[in-house]
């Protein structure tokens, strides 16, 4: 029995004390939190003996509740261990029934430990449980935090294709505009061309015109002319034969019949030859 109470004892004190190392390295590691205060049983009646020992109960609970539950836990071993050595002394000196009463009051001791272990068990769960949901919602927020440095990052980079989109469009506008100044003074060059060459062209088409009408009356006054030059030559033709008659009758009067024929045979010949020539004139034309 004594053996039993001592070990419970040792583990409510490791207990106690990697309850106190744990609570120390979660409030390191996340905020402050405030644990809910929890009431172990009364432990009056037989754990209250007399006024001295409940006011010692109530001194005991003031304070935060780990505060509490670790005095409780000390005093229970403390009383633990007087009880246990009351027992010793009183198995040598006293009756069983003193023996049989500190045995009692050791158990209710080791029940007041044990409760005190149940809740700091409790607090313990509660601060893993909690640890688990921080732990979670740190692994939710660092995803989420992530995505969004991926979001930023692929605006960035759209931002960048879309800037450098735009420089190429400017510098094609640019190019454009140009093209569209060249095309301009390369078309008024080309109207300007055409402008002077409608003007050359009229003018060569007047020049034409005249030309034609000049011809026209070159060729009238050719034609009235070889018309006058024709019936010159034809009086002249007219006024040679007339005057060669004239002579060829004043001479007809000295000749021979035969000299008479043979004048005539020429004349006939010659006139012959004149309107050949006159006809051969005349298709030259």
């Amino acid at each position: 029995m004594r053996f039993r109470v001592v070990l419970l004892l040792g583990y409510l004190l490791t207990l106690v004390f990697s309850l106190s190392t744990a609570q120390g390295y979660i409030n390191k590691k996340y905020r402050k939190r405030m644990i809910p205060g929890f009431s172990l049983a009364s432990v009056d009646g037989n754990n209250c003996n007399g006024k001295q020992e409940c006011k010692g109960a109530e001194k005991i609970s003031q304070g935060n509740p780990k505060q509490k539950a670790t005095n409780i836990a000390q005093k229970a071993a403390q009383e633990a261990t007087a009880a246990s050595e009351a027992q010793n002394a009183a198995g040598q000196a006293a009756a069983q029934q003193v023996k049989s009463q500190l045995a009692e009051k050791a158990m209710q001791s080791a029940k007041a430990a044990e409760a005190a272990l149940a809740g700091k068990q409790q607090i313990v769960e509660t601060l893993e449980q909690e640890v688990r949901e921080a732990e979670a919602v740190v692994q939710e927020e660092t995803a989420s935090l992530q995505n969004a440095q991926g979001n930023i990052n692929a605006a960035l980079r759209a931002a960048q294709q879309a800037h450098a989109q735009l420089k190429t469009l400017t510098q094609a506008v640019q190019t454009a505009q140009a093209n569209v100044g060249n095309a301009e003074q390369a078309a008024n060059g080309a109207q300007a061309e055409v402008a002077e060459k409608a003007q050359l062209l009229e003018a060569a088409k007047s020049r034409v015109e005249q030309l034609l009408r000049q011809l026209s009356s070159a060729r009238q006054d050719f034609a009235n002319t070889k018309q006058a030059a024709y019936k010159a030559a034809c009086a002249a033709h007219e006024a040679k034969v007339n005057a060669q008659r004239s002579r060829r009758a004043a001479t007809k009067r000295r000749l021979s019949s035969d000299q008479l024929k043979y004048i005539r045979y020429l004349k006939n010949l010659k006139r012959r030859r004149e309107r050949q020539r006159l006809y051969s004139d005349n298709l030259a034309d």
